[in-house]
Formats: structure tokens, C-alpha cells, sequence
């Protein structure tokens, strides 16, 4: 099969279409013919060596991906050859092959189109395990999202909405702005011009932050009472100072969670997230209320370009087309 391979750490274009070894399944485990995987910020960062995969996943790029059961390893009884699915991975989505743990699958919701479901499993796991599961979203909660225009942002404008939540962004342009409106968030927050702190004058009930370091003091300042500041990047930087005084006041709650290195199964795994968004968040996908958002979708073999795009900010999701 071919996969995108690294030459070296560095620019987009030392990224290489090349032929590697057919991936087999191990126990639990499915082959999938790769229909289309997307590209993530954490992609970025690893093809510039900055983010290694964890200890046993692929070395190859690609945190999600759609398509085609082709190979089903010893112990898997739930899925079948040829179903149409879409997949977390911890890497190896930028393939034509990739072997996925079984619980770390879903089907593909509704009538979406089977290329349209990669731009789900990354973003979505990511916003569902955070703010649903871990911050308790529901009706009447503020919530503030950093990045209102990215892949993220755009996933949890609404998924915010679908639960009765009032949705504040802060984005860096009129056109990301305008597009969050349209999704559906409340209070639109130019983050060149504006403080989101001031734009927040009761505070907000979930701030989820890609941001890290840089915002650690505001976000405190911008919570509401019993609020929780919600980490997961560190675009802003790796360290920084925490007013306990200030959180204290608050009786607030600061939480940092990544999502690739989180074990299979067991407590905090993929294999709960995957379950409790199959039988909760893929309903809403299925009547409408909360959709894949895709910039651009392009060919595999022009990864670089996507690489390009989503570093130049796109709006929501960019694509690659496998097959």
C-alpha cells in the first residue's frame, strides 16, 4: 500500500507519498480502506517534530479517517466486512490501510457522505469527551470557545447549541465571525480588538482553550462561579502562572486533557468516548443538528497544500481524499 512518509522534521513538503508495508490487524483490531482522512494541528506539529506519536501507535500522520472494513482480526464479533465506518485513531490516517482498534470505530451517521464523516472522529471526540462528559454542558450554561473558526470550534459551536448552552467565541476576523454566527454562537469576540474577559461580564460556565499559558489568567478571570477553564492546546505556550487567589474565588476548576494518548479501554479510554458518543452525539448528526464544517477537501498526495491551508486558519476542516 502507499501512506505519507517523513523525509525529515520540518516544512510541509517533506512529506512523501510513498510505498510501506500493509498494515494486519492484531487481536481486536480491522483493517480499513482508507477513504479519506484530515488534517489536525496535532498533525502539523508531529510532521515538524514536535509531537511523537504515543509509544506503539504509527508513525504515520492522521488521527481519523472514513472508510471500508476490508480485514477483521481475531476477537472483533460487532463489525463486518464491508461496513462503512469512520475511526479515532492515535495515528496512521494518512494511508490507504490503516488497522484500528474495534471500539475506536463508528458507523457513519445517517446518509453522510463517507468522505465527509473524517472530518468527525478527531473534533468530535475531542469537544464531546471535554465538554459533555467531563464539564457537564446543558441548557443555560455560557460557553466560551477559543478558535470559534477552527475544526474544533466549529464542531462545538454546535454541539453548545444542540444542548441549550449560550455560545461565545473569539476568532481573529470578520469572515470566521460571520461564519460562527451562522452556526449559531451568541457573542462574537474579536480577539485582536477586543477583551473576551470584558465581552464576558458574568463569566462563562466552560471555557474550552486551545491557547494554553497565554490565556491561563484571563480564562481564570472570564470564569463564572464553579466554572471550569478547559485546556486541550498550547498554541499560547507550555507555562504559566495561576492566580490561586483568583481561582479560589471562583471555586473554579482548571483541566488540562489530551486525547491521542488516552488508553483504549478502560477508565478514561477512547473505546468510552466512542461508545457514549455513539449513543448520544451521532443522533444529533443524524437529524441535522450538529454537521461536519469542510474548507477544502483535496488529494492525498497533495497533503503539503493541506498542511498550507490550515495553518493560513481555515474555516473548519480540511480533507484528504484517499480514495
Amino acid at each position: 500500500m502507499h501512506a505519507i512518509t517523513l523525509k525529515e522534521f520540518g516544512a510541509p513538503d517533506v512529506m512523501q507519498w510513498t510505498e510501506v508495508a500493509d498494515p494486519r490487524p492484531e487481536r481486536g483490531q480491522v483493517i480499513v480502506d482508507v477513504a479519506a482522512t484530515a488534517v489536525n494541528r496535532a498533525d502539523l506539529m508531529q510532521r515538524q517534530g514536535f509531537y511523537p506519536p504515543p509509544p506503539g501507535a504509527s508513525d504515520t500522520l492522521g488521527l481519523e479517517c472514513s472508510g471500508i472494513i476490508s480485514e477483521l482480526g481475531e476477537g472483533v464479533h460487532d463489525w463486518k466486512v464491508g461496513d462503512k465506518v469512520c475511526a479515532l485513531l492515535a495515528g496512521g490516517g494518512y494511508a490507504e490501510q490503516v488497522a484500528v482498534p474495534s471500539t475506536q470505530l463508528f458507523p457513519i451517521p445517517g446518509k453522510l457522505d463517507l468522505h465527509a464523516a473524517a472530518a468527525l472522529p478527531e473534533v468530535a471526540s475531542t469537544v464531546w469527551s471535554n465538554l459533555v462528559m467531563f464539564g457537564g454542558l446543558r441548557s443555560g450554561h455560557v460557553v466560551l470557545l477559543h478558535g470559534g473558526g477552527s475544526g474544533i470550534g466549529t464542531h462545538a459551536i454546535q454541539v453548545a447549541k444542540a444542548f441549550g448552552a449560550t455560545v461565545a467565541v473569539t476568532a481573529g476576523s470578520r469572515e470566521k465571525l460571520d461564519f460562527c454566527a451562522s452556526l449559531g454562537a451568541d457573542i462574537l469576540i474579536d480577539y485582536k480588538n477586543e477583551d473576551f474577559v470584558e465581552k464576558l461580564p458574568d463569566g462563562a460556565d466552560l471555557i474550552l482553550d486551545n491557547m494554553g499559558a497565554k490565556y491561563l489568567g484571563r480564562n481564570v478571570n472570564a470564569l463564572a462561579k464553579d466554572g471550569k477553564l478547559i485546556t486541550i492546546g498550547m498554541q499560547g505556550g507550555l507555562k504559566g502562572e495561576l492566580d490561586f487567589g483568583a481561582l479560589l474565588a471562583k471555586r473554579g476548576t482548571v483541566h488540562a486533557a489530551g486525547l491521542r494518548g488516552r488508553p483504549e479501554t478502560g477508565a478514561s479510554s477512547k473505546a468510552d468516548i466512542v461508545a457514549d458518543m455513539t449513543a448520544r452525539l451521532w443522533p444529533l448528526i443524524e437529524e441535522g443538528a450538529v454537521a461536519p464544517i469542510i474548507h477544502a477537501e483535496l488529494p492525498i498526495t497533495e497533503a503539503a497544500d493541506g498542511h498550507r491551508l490550515l495553518d493560513a486558519d481555515a474555516i473548519g476542516k480540511v480533507l484528504l481524499r484517499v480514495s
